[in-house]
């Protein structure tokens, strides 16, 4: 019976301990999701840019419509994240993936919202919590590179 106990209490612990880990190999994994929503919406809007005089921050609208958009989704193909364009201009855009609320990805600390920002030709990938400012290191952590 003792050897059982200890058994049981040796599992306990490492369950506490690789299980905080394996969820956040699971959030940096998701990550994906949004960078590659996000390598959607830098490409559209590129291609937008190359027919017209400005970016656009019409997302979701059909290129017919009136204001005429992107065509692209809301959301990341794997639902984690919503997809916004949050400024564009004639020099630049800038392009937001915030975690879904409620999700796993939410919790995601620093990283629950990852951003680029395009100005000027050169293009700046920034991250941040849920609520905070955006950190543009070339060190941050959220963004593989």
């Amino acid at each position: 019976m003792i050897e059982a106990l200890v058994a049981v209490a040796v599992l306990a612990i490492l369950t506490s301990v690789a299980l905080p880990s394996f969820m956040d190999s699971i959030r940096k994994g998701r990550r994906a999701d949004a960078v590659a929503a996000l390598a959607a919406v830098q490409q559209a809007q590129e291609r937008w840019r190359s027919n017209r005089n400005a970016y656009t921050t019409e997302l979701t609208a059909e290129p017919d419509d009136d204001p005429p958009g992107l065509a692209l989704p809301d959301a990341s193909a794997k639902g984690y994240y919503a997809i916004t364009v949050d400024d564009a201009d004639a020099t630049g855009f800038t392009t937001t993936a915030s975690a879904v609320a409620g999700s796993s990805q939410a919790s995601d600390g620093p990283c629950a919202r990852l951003r680029i920002r395009v100005d000027g030709g050169n293009v700046f990938y920034g991250s941040a919590a849920v609520a905070g400012d955006f950190d543009e290191s070339a060190a941050n952590p959220c963004w593989a590179r």
